[in-house]
């Protein structure tokens, strides 16, 4: 029985799961879950996920929510699949999961408020540039380690790396692309 993702294609957490999946060339059926329409509010979705939010997996009896939860149960459960995302060493281990934490609470949070000011048109808003400030220096603090390993955790992409791929993909796509130009 393949997985089923439940999700939105717009939905970096969404994005985030199926980046794990095709790296760990999982087979999976995405079942669009429709915003607009409320879908991830009904109680049928509700059951998935409490909390009303995409995106939700469902692996036989195990459901799951929360992408980053996801992408380790895939990348621990199809280890021998594909791109290995998880280091062993436990040195390197914790060094991942340093850079998995960062992102997490230092490059998502004011990415998240970025697009949200920017989708409700605040553009030129000072929390716009509050948030901007903070990405970039996150981006600063990437950059510098960046220049002494090929990828976050060390020599291999990881987890660490493939989380970030939905945010970083989003901004060179906008005005802040710029901010990407002579970064490694």
């Amino acid at each position: 029985m393949a997985l089923k993702l439940y999700g939105s294609v717009a939905s970096d957490a969404t994005q985030r799961v199926q980046a794990c999946l095709h790296e760990k060339e999982v087979n999976f059926e995405f079942i669009t879950v429709n915003i607009a329409a409320g879908e991830h509010k009904t109680p049928r979705f509700l059951a998935r996920n409490p909390f009303g939010e995409v995106p939700a997996l469902e692996d036989g009896d195990v459901t799951l929510f929360e992408s980053r939860a996801i992408t380790q149960y895939i990348a621990y459960k199809y280890e021998g699949n594909g791109t290995d995302l998880i280091l062993k060493d436990p040195i390197k281990l914790a060094l991942q999961t340093v850079w998995m934490d960062t992102e997490n609470q230092r490059f998502d949070p004011p990415f998240s408020k970025l697009i949200e000011a920017t989708i409700e048109g605040k553009n030129g808003g000072q929390d716009v540039r509050e948030y901007e400030r903070k990405l970039e220096s996150v981006l600063d603090v990437y950059e510098q380690r960046l220049k002494e390993s090929k990828y976050l955790a060390g020599d291999s992409f990881t987890l660490a790396d493939l989380h970030h791929q939905p945010g970083m993909h989003y901004l060179r796509s906008t005005k802040a692309k710029g901010w990407f130009q002579g970064r490694p």
